[in-house]
């Protein structure tokens, strides 16, 4: 038996007669149809044609086997209950500046509206006699309408709470001949052998016993589209007892389907990523989990967005099965979700092609979509006008097709829409890429592709906004990264460090971990002995920015650049300085017993892990730890003086400061002195990150640059 064949015994299983049982009706008739009691030779003909209905419906719908797949998946082992949005939230912004305010108050990568309401997907199919579901290429729409099938089939156990027999008619096959829904169904029917199919079908409509599946009306060539979806209306107003549901992607769809409501498919949230994983990996749990886990690392944010739409999760998931890990090369994945976008969907749906001009191929539109993007991306737009990007297109495909002279922009704009999803309308005449990664991607292209690195170095490298960018750029450079980094490095890394006190800042930490016994790397022991200094000139600095709120910008950017020189750390060692920074802030305010002894403890535990990291040359980390535990001995009672509550807090400070060899002097750094260490810090964290997306690099090229990483430079 072959694995389609055992996936098909087990679905059959227990749902091949349910749904029909409950339409036999009493005496054994089935639907009235017939004037008199079924004998049992009857019985069994319909019998055995109610199994073979369920048995190829479960053959040709509830199996899944997609982008190369090497086996087929039961579609239900897989499926994770779908959300749909009220779609008229979706396109009730007013304007470009509307949009681009929303999203950046969110905050969040995901173009998708977190306010809009959600209702799952089979509640609304119950709800409602005439359904209409939209999405964008991939978003589940066919595996819905296939799922609800599959639950009908169940009958009272199924989640379908309506005794329907389903019929799944895909509307691409109307793209030649005639078009005639019931002798569609009358035909499912047939090829399973039921007796007096044509009667049967005509009864079954008269009864309202249908649940009728129209999958992929953007699936129909335009010319023929009006006339099927006229038909579609005459169809569903003669047998308006049953239940419909259709599917349609949102480019193509009309909005004139009168008895419908129209809902769209919800980007799948955390809770359905990791049950689509779970049920993905069922067979190896802790193959799931891993997964799971490694897609929310901070390293596969980015990842994570593209597993939003069931075909891009399924694609991260299948390259995740055979290998255990994400492409080390990110750029890798995204080029793959897009080729599947631009050809391979399209291709395995067996969709109509609609081009508009025979000399646009792929290539053509990835290099039109790349300069989109970066054009975009460049003025800071994540959403842009119809008649904006139909006149680049213009501009654009006069320059690639010169043999062309009538180019419609907006045309080819609706085309692409509609046949791959990269660029989805999100309000009336307003667009933007369906993932803020594959605007990313497309803008990394753009910039290798014309040689742009320096460009991109110069303008954009502290912009976090740009941190993706880069490294999706290192990671299409194939004759290797050594020119960004390098570029990186001396072009402007090196030039936030411009003033002696930060200059003198980078020598102690070279000086103090010089010839220490640490095995770790010369940089991860300079890394990890600068964001200790940097922890004590927030802890010298937040008291004062806490009681001053006029010098709250300070505060900001002392403690930014903190969590950079922690990012970097971290980026080079597992273990790292812990700062008590913010528990010698709160005790230094609140003047309590509890808050100086939590401060002394951190401090006291910082000083183990240092000690144990054996980062520094000098071990004058046990005398902290005897001098730490001493004041333990000495915390001032709650009713002392404000003063000695404040020398108290101090006192502790001081002592951490006299052990590194740090002074006041050396710590007060300004406003502008405190960013362009945050901004210094930043770009030798996105070194190192490019330096681990890229293709290659070569060793002796990254050797030196760790030589000379967090030193002052020599510009002798």
């Amino acid at each position: 038996m072959t694995g389609s064949e055992v996936l098909i015994a087990q679905a059959i299983s227990g749902i091949a007669v349910p749904v029909f049982q409950t339409l036999w009706g009493q005496g054994g008739k089935v639907l009235g149809l017939f004037g008199k009691t079924l004998d049992e030779k009857a019985k069994q003909a319909i019998f055995k044609a109610s199994r073979q209905y369920a048995q190829n419906y479960t053959e040709r719908h509830g199996i899944l086997k997609v982008l190369g797949m090497r086996e087929p998946v039961s579609l239900e082992s897989v499926y994770t209950t779908v959300q749909f949005l009220d779609d008229a939230a979706i396109q009730s912004f007013e304007s470009v500046e509307t949009l681009e305010t929303v999203y950046r108050k969110a905050k969040q990568r995901s173009f998708q509206s977190q306010d809009c309401p959600k209702q799952p997907g089979i509640t609304v199919a119950n709800q409602k006699q005439y359904l209409m579901v939209l999405g964008s290429p991939g978003a589940g729409k066919s595996t819905f309408l296939r799922r609800m099938g599959l639950e009908a089939l169940k009958g009272k156990k199924g989640q379908f709470k309506h005794a329907c027999i389903p019929v799944l008619i895909e509307l691409k096959t109307f793209n030649q001949g005639e078009i005639d829904i019931e002798h569609k169904i009358a035909e499912e029917f047939r090829i399973c052998g039921f007796p007096a199919h044509q009667e049967f079908t005509a009864k079954a409509l008269e009864q309202g016993k249908l649940l009728i599946l129209l999958d992929g009306l953007d699936e129909v060539p335009t010319e023929r589209m009006n006339q099927v979806i006229q038909h579609i209306q005459n169809f569903v107003d003669l047998h308006d007892k049953n239940r419909f549901i259709a599917s349609c992607r949102v480019a193509a769809y009309r909005h004139n389907f009168r008895r419908f409501t129209d809902v769209a498919m919800a980007e799948f949230d955390d809770v359905q990523i990791e049950n689509f994983i779970g049920n993905w990996f069922q067979r190896e749990p802790e193959i799931g989990q891993e997964c799971w886990q490694k897609l929310n690392h901070e390293d596969n944010k980015a990842a994570k967005e593209l597993t939003q739409t069931p075909l891009l999760l399924t694609l991260v998931c299948l390259l995740y099965q055979r290998s255990r890990k994400f492409p080390t090369n990110r750029a890798t994945l995204y080029e793959r979700a897009l080729r599947v976008l631009l050809e391979e969907w399209a291709a395995e749906k067996g969709v109509f092609k609609d081009d508009v001009y025979k000399g646009l191929d792929t290539k053509r539109k990835e290099m039109m979509l790349s300069e989109i993007a970066h054009d975009a991306f460049q003025a800071d737009h994540l959403f842009l006008p119809r008649r904006e990007i139909a006149d680049q297109i213009e501009q654009l495909l006069a320059e690639m097709l010169p043999d062309e002279t009538l180019i419609d922009g907006e045309a080819v704009l609706k085309s692409i829409e509609k046949q791959h999803g990269v660029l989805v309308q999100r309000a009336e005449g307003v667009y933007s890429f369906s993932h803020l990664t594959l605007q990313e991607y497309l803008t990394a292209q753009y910039i290798d592709d014309h040689r742009q690195i320096e460009k991109l170095v110069k303008e954009h490298l502290t912009d976090q906004r740009w941190q993706e960018v880069f490294l999706l750029v290192s990671g299409l450079m194939r004759g290797g990264a050594d020119e960004l980094l390098l570029l990186m490095e001396t072009n402007e890394a090196q030039t936030y460090i411009n003033t002696p006190r930060l200059q003198a800042l980078l020598c102690w930490a070279d000086w103090v971990t010089a010839d220490s016994e640490s095995n770790l790397k010369p940089v991860a022991k300079r890394a990890i002995a600068n964001v200790n200094a940097l922890a004590n000139i927030l802890a010298y600095a937040l008291p004062n920015a806490c009681l001053n709120p006029s010098i709250n910008a300070y505060a900001k950017a002392l403690a930014y650049t903190y969590a950079n020189a922690y990012v970097l750390t971290n980026a080079y060692a597992k273990a790292y300085a812990e700062s008590y920074t913010y528990a010698y802030a709160e005790s230094y305010i609140l003047t309590k017993a509890n808050a100086y002894i939590q401060t002394i403890t951190k401090a006291i535990d910082n000083a183990y892990k240092l000690k144990e990291l054996k980062i520094f040359k000098d071990d004058n980390l046990t005398v902290l730890i005897a001098r730490l535990e001493a004041l333990k001995t000495k915390v001032p009672n709650d009713d002392q003086p404000l003063e000695k509550h404040r020398a108290f807090a101090n006192k502790i400070l001081q002592t951490s400061l006299k052990c590194f060899n740090l002074n006041p002097k050396l710590i007060s750094l300004s406003e502008a002195e405190a960013t362009a260490m945050s901004n210094y810090c930043y770009a030798n964290t996105l070194m190192v990150k490019c330096k681990k997306s890229a293709v290659r690099v070569s060793p002796k090229t990254w050797a030196a640059i760790e030589e000379r990483m967090l030193r002052v430079p020599d510009n002798g």
